[in-house]
């Protein structure tokens, strides 16, 4: 199966760290590609620290984090501090097909690993660097995380509700957007050396990569001088559009209606004829506009009924409605568990260690999890021995050197 894989043939050095970097080259080596991941011995990844941690232990292999983003990875610990560590970063550009990194824009200059000296070493190498605001510009020196880029970006503030202060997007969120257009820039460059034999450099914004995602909002404003607000879960569109309480400790249902169809639907399924016959409530634009007193009914009646009744009756109907599923929720949900989503590894330290198995599923060339993370230099000796042909004496001597964690 490994040797059918599309990406069987392409050699990916990688020095990414923390969730954005990883998680993209995690995509690839579900592929096939082979990606030797290189950690720090002394300044451990941010990303193993983080929770959540395998049977709520703290440990720099327990990280749910790390796993998902590392499956399927070699590990070598490196002291880049160290000359003969730096001669093997050396050897393994010139093994690679591409290098990616994922610091601030002095940290690989300062190595001697920037674009323009790896090159060097292997003029055909693609590399690319994924840091918060790119390579250049005035905020291009700032390191941080994803909820930094997103403020940056503008998510902060549409995220909320009109009366109170920003609330800001879930966790880091351009870390969960990024690495799809990263693993994409890749293999067009991989598909452009195929053609041409030039490799390139890769300048990526985390932050240019997030705001995709507001074109309507950049749109109206850029068209009607409009400042786009945040509106909760109401929807500039649709009525009803939101979150409403079920039966229990804070259980949810997500209900909306797009149409005049969808909205007399809904009434029949409530059994309420008063609110179907109000003439307010029978264009888009009443509902809209009375969209409160609408939210308080629905609110009345699903907090009587369990959300998978609710889910049910309203699916069968042909409305939009589905639970909101917590992680335990989303582990057991039959389609999740249908399409195979979550993977159990085998860790060499931890045992069964649960991951995300591939997005998407190609007929021919079905991605898979090879792997589970890897320990924090578990991989020192395969590397150095079978990847780059080191033999025992020079392996020895980098470990007395102090090169190796």
């Amino acid at each position: 199966m490994a040797n059918d894989l599309p990406l069987n043939d392409v050699k990916i050095c990688d020095f990414m760290w923390v969730m954005a970097g990883p998680a993209s080259t995690r995509i690839l080596a579900d592929y096939g590609a082979t990606v030797v991941r290189i950690e720090s011995p002394t300044r451990v990844d941010t990303a193993r620290t983080l929770q959540p941690y395998h049977n709520n232990q703290l440990g720099p292999d327990s990280s749910g984090l790390f796993a998902n983003c590392n499956a399927g990875k070699f590990g070598i610990s490196l002291n880049l501090g160290n000359p003969a560590a730096r001669a093997v970063v050396h050897d393994l550009v010139r093994w690679a097909d591409v290098v990616t990194e994922s610091f601030s824009p002095k940290a690989m200059r300062a190595w001697g690993f920037d674009y323009e000296s790896l090159r060097k070493v292997n003029p055909r190498l693609i590399m690319l660097s994924s840091c918060l605001m790119g390579q250049t510009g005035p905020l291009a020196k700032i390191a941080g995380f994803g909820n930094m880029a997103a403020a940056i970006s503008g998510f902060h503030n549409l995220t909320g509700w009109p009366d109170r202060a920003p609330s800001g997007v879930f966790g880091a969120y351009t870390d969960y957007v990024a690495p799809r257009f990263t693993a994409m820039a890749i293999l067009a460059a991989l598909d452009h050396r195929r053609r041409t034999g030039e490799g390139q450099y890769i300048d990526q914004s985390q932050a240019e990569c997030a705001i995709h995602f507001l074109g309507p909002a950049i749109l109206d404003y850029t068209v009607n001088d409009r400042v786009e607000e945040r509106a909760g879960n109401s929807d500039a569109a649709f009525a009803p559009h939101g979150v409403y309480p079920a039966a229990g400790d804070d259980q949810w249902i997500a209900i909306v209606c797009r149409d005049d169809d969808e909205w007399r639907r809904l009434c029949a399924a409530m059994n309420n004829e008063d609110l179907a016959r109000d003439s307010r409530y029978a264009s888009a634009a009443g509902r809209l506009e009375h969209r409160d007193a609408i939210d308080s009914s629905i609110a009345s009646w699903t907090r009587t009924l369990e959300r998978a009744d609710i889910e049910s009756r309203l699916q069968s109907l042909g409305v939009p409605a589905h639970q909101v599923q917590n992680s335990a929720d989303a582990y057991a949900d039959p389609q999740f568990v249908h399409r195979g989503h979550f993977v159990a590894l085998e860790h060499p330290v931890l045992g069964k260690f649960t991951v995300e198995g591939p997005r998407a599923k190609l007929s021919r060339t079905p991605a898979t999890v090879r792997r589970a993370a890897p320990s924090l230099g578990q991989d020192n000796q395969h590397v150095l021995e079978t990847i780059l042909g080191y033999d025992e004496t020079q392996i020895t001597e980098l470990a007395a050197s102090g090169a190796l964690g």
